[in-house]
């Protein structure tokens, strides 16, 4: 799948050449993320400094009392632990997922680099990336309830100038929320309406854009199949045949029981796949 979507990076590409001033300003662009990412990381760090002496209260005038207080602070221990836990998760799952893109960004700008060559890159920290970190959304608990409540309210909003039809404000709220949340749970299908919103405009370039990190982003996830048939169409839209037969045909791989696959397959006759 790397090498087909390394074609499709590819493809993207050469359809839209860039000129030395675009160069330059992507660049800049990718050494500035670069820069919040080292940010990020050392305030992650941080988390692991201790503030102070500790301040459990572990008094009682009996065993039973100091036994509870005891239990107590355990919990409140616990439940911090858990909760860093999960901060932790969300950073390195995000983090792998910015660099893996830099990287492919980065290669796109090197005339001798070959994408479908891109080894698959490290998990940010070592080990394993976490499962959690992709699927579990931010709880009030975690966040106080603000966070939560901004994330969804945003999205709901370009949700819903989508519907209205609103395609140009949709597209711009999408892009913000993907900005200011990277990491969301809702980051896939916030990329895969952003590109419907930009089909929808005619800028069926950057709605393939819009497309290819939906699915890259979270290749296994519910939005995944839309996604990647969205992409292969876009791709036969543009012209490159050969890269939109490639890609349509993951769909039936990786996909063989969604709905998205019966359509891809639709796609591919329409286009003359062989």
């Amino acid at each position: 799948m790397r090498k087909a979507i390394g074609a499709l990076g590819l493809a993207l590409m050469l359809a839209t050449p860039l000129a030395a001033q675009d160069r330059t300003q992507t660049l800049a662009d990718i050494r500035q993320e670069l820069t919040v990412l080292h940010v990020e990381i050392q305030r992650l760090r941080r988390e692991f400094s201790t503030t102070g002496a500790p301040s459990a209260n572990l008094s009682g005038s009996s065993i039973l009392e100091r036994v509870d207080a005891i239990e107590a602070e355990l919990q409140r221990l616990t439940r911090q632990t858990e909760q860093l836990t999960q901060r932790v998760d969300r950073v390195v799952a995000d983090g792998t997922n910015r660099v893996g893109d830099l990287e492919f960004r980065l290669c796109e700008l090197e005339p001798d680099c070959d994408i479908a060559k891109l080894s698959e890159g490290t998990t940010l920290g070592g080990g394993d990336l976490p499962a959690a970190a992709q699927t579990a959304p931010e709880t009030p608990q975690e966040t106080g309830g603000q966070l939560a409540v901004a994330e969804q309210s945003q999205f709901d909003a370009a949700n819903a100038a989508l519907a209205e039809g609103a395609y140009d404000k949709a597209a711009q709220l999408f892009s913000e929320f993907d900005q200011a949340y990277p990491g969301s749970p809702l980051a896939s299908e916030a990329r895969l309406n952003r590109g419907r919103a930009l089909d929808n405009l005619g800028d069926t370039r950057e709605a393939a854009r819009a497309y290819l990190a939906s699915f890259t982003g979270d290749p296994t996830g519910p939005n995944a199949a839309e996604a990647l048939f969205q992409l292969g169409a876009a791709l036969g839209r543009l012209g490159q045949v050969d890269q939109a037969c490639v890609t349509l045909g993951e769909v039936g791989v990786r996909f063989p029981d969604s709905p998205a696959a019966a359509r891809a397959g639709q796609e591919m006759t329409s286009l003359g796949c062989s």
